[in-house]
């Protein structure tokens, strides 16, 4: 494995465990982003992605693991797409959040995508 595939698995890992213990300690930032029609059930998917980052992103720096955590990753970022969209074209969470619209639209959705591609990557074995 190249050297910049290891430290963005581990970095990558890092950060999604982090974020995923985030949804306990700071529920609210992530209440502002689940759109109106999720509202009803907004804490249990709160709680259930941060159980599932905080899951994944220790599977991921198992090699054993890692192909299953990487498939696991890209659907739980598809999954709370929604979350981001709605904060991108939202004043109101935007404005909850400190971020601008720029930061939310231009920055966060494509980085989506940026992660999406290193969860594919990840799963690869080379």
């Amino acid at each position: 494995m190249n050297i910049l595939k290891y430290i963005s698995i581990y970095i990558m890992s890092i950060l999604y465990i982090y974020v995923g213990i985030n949804h306990f300690i700071d529920t609210k930032s992530f209440l502002i982003i689940i759109p109106p029609y999720l509202q009803t059930i907004g804490l249990e998917i709160i709680y259930l992605s941060g159980i599932f980052e905080i899951i994944l992103g220790i599977l991921l720096i198992i090699p054993k693991y890692r192909k299953i955590a990487s498939y696991g990753i890209i659907l739980l970022l598809i999954a709370v797409y929604p979350a981001n969209i709605y904060l991108a074209f939202n004043e109101e969470p935007q404005n909850l959040m400190g971020i601008s619209s720029f930061m939310a639209s231009w920055v966060r959705l494509p980085l989506q995508f940026v992660f999406l591609g290193l969860a594919y990557w990840h799963s690869k074995d080379n």
